[in-house]
């Protein structure tokens, strides 16, 4: 019998403020997040999966090419995109999330990179994530995967 699901996530933050230092030359004219795989942004690969996984509210942070990055984020359909800036100051993960904290509100939320995304199996992750919390007995869960089952795709920058 399936686990009763007490709680659902409304918010979640896409991390799409860093430098894409590791994917140059790609991102010294493009940001990472607009970076596209299989012809889809690495942000709208994200904003899908929370889009599909009933999210409302999507946090974005920015930095490095920021207008770029706002300009995409806000074009998404189906998700409240709002902006954290960090345009004065990169903040890198930690601070970049307690500054977007107020906008994310009190209860749980899923964090996710821009960068990283997945082929899903017979049930989608996130809808995993959502069953699996206690909030009882979790602070925080995490969705990993074995680096063995990782694989490199080849991307290219957008304009």
């Amino acid at each position: 019998m399936p686990k009763e699901i007490s709680f659902h996530p409304k918010a979640a933050m896409v991390l799409s403020a860093g430098l894409g230092k590791r994917m140059r030359p790609l991102t010294a004219t493009t940001p990472k997040p607009l970076i596209e795989v299989d012809g889809k942004s690495m942000f709208a690969r994200a904003a899908s999966r929370l889009k599909e996984a009933g999210l409302e509210t999507c946090v974005v942070n920015v930095h490095y090419l920021a207008d770029l990055v706002e300009s995409h984020a806000r074009k998404f359909e189906g998700l409240d995109v709002k902006i954290s800036d960090e345009r004065d100051e990169l903040l890198d993960t930690g601070g970049g999330i307690k500054k977007a904290l107020p906008m994310l509100g009190t209860d749980p939320f899923i964090l996710k990179n821009s960068d990283s995304f997945w082929l899903e199996g017979v049930k989608p992750n996130l809808d995993l994530l959502v069953e699996t919390w206690d909030d009882e007995n979790m602070d925080m869960l995490m969705l990993l995967a074995p680096t063995v089952n990782a694989v490199a795709m080849t991307a290219k920058a957008t304009s």
